[in-house]
């Protein structure tokens, strides 16, 4: 038996990357998936591959920003499946720019798409995730707890230092109706997305591997791992968290190069 086995699940932005690999995960795991994405025909493309696996679920177009749309997406995966478990607050699209640079378009465009897009599904999903005493899973990010020296991001770190405080407070309102709500702050994950923008040879955090603990780039993998964990009976008394997956990056000082050992810096072979 899966570790979501008999659990209906609620996922934003499908279409690819940690949407994508989250779907996969957890239909695996026993999931009934509901998908959606404004890339509306890569979201069904994963729908037809946890299909071929033998795994249930939908797939809609969906945007995210948009309270009607939100609202349709919701309400037709309580009305097929009778009930809502999990809320998978997954989707996100941001434009960068420092705070002098930015226009105000495209402030509002990120905190549209990547905190208001949490509130909208929290809210339309609330009422049957306290039928369900289900639970909530919302991507943040390391931006939203520090700021950045190598990315101007003055959107992207309010709008995710807003998911995580968002967060906590629906882990505060859901506590009584037995709802858990968590946040999961990736660091640097390659994706799509990431290799089109942060990962480019032209963008100074290209090879930030280089200063993560751990050697490397996350993957989307690393990411659901977590989140099918917090979506599980095993995190049934965590609420209010903030795992962060960042190969440990967000411990270090960003860009400080590994430490020589001290027979290297006196001389000494041995």
């Amino acid at each position: 038996m899966g570790r979501l086995e008999g659990k209906v699940a609620l996922i934003s932005g499908t279409a690819r990357g940690q949407g994508r690999a989250a779907v996969l995960r957890f239909a695996r795991e026993g999931a009934v998936v509901a998908g959606g994405d404004v890339l509306a025909e890569q979201a069904a493309a994963t729908l037809e591959l946890i299909e071929r696996e033998g795994g249930r679920g939908s797939s809609a177009a969906l945007d995210v920003t948009d309270e009607a749309s939100v609202a349709s997406w919701v309400e037709a995966a309580a009305a097929q499946f009778g009930r809502i478990d999990v809320l998978y607050n997954n989707a996100g699209a941001v434009r960068f720019g420092a705070i002098d640079e930015q226009p105000f378009v495209d402030w509002r465009f990120t905190l549209g798409a990547e905190l208001d897009s949490v509130f909208l599904a929290s809210k339309q999903a609330w009422a049957h995730l306290c039928a369900s005493r289900g639970c909530i899973v919302n991507i943040a990010s390391t931006a939203g707890m520090t700021g950045s020296l190598t990315n101007a991001r003055v959107a992207h770190t309010a709008s995710k230092g807003g998911v995580i405080a968002l967060t906590r407070q629906l882990a505060a309102e859901g506590a009584r109706h037995g709802v858990r709500a968590n946040s999961i702050s990736p660091g640097m994950i390659e994706t799509e997305g990431a290799r089109e923008t942060l990962l480019r040879s032209d963008h100074p955090m290209h090879a930030i591997a280089n200063a993560i603990p751990l050697g490397r780039l996350g993957t989307p993998d690393d990411v659901v791992g977590a989140a099918v964990f917090l979506a599980s009976e095993e995190a049934s008394y965590i609420t209010g968290a903030n795992l962060v997956i960042d190969g440990g990056w967000s411990v270090v000082l960003p860009g400080a190069p590994p430490a020589k050992r001290a027979a290297e810096t006196s001389g000494n072979p041995n």
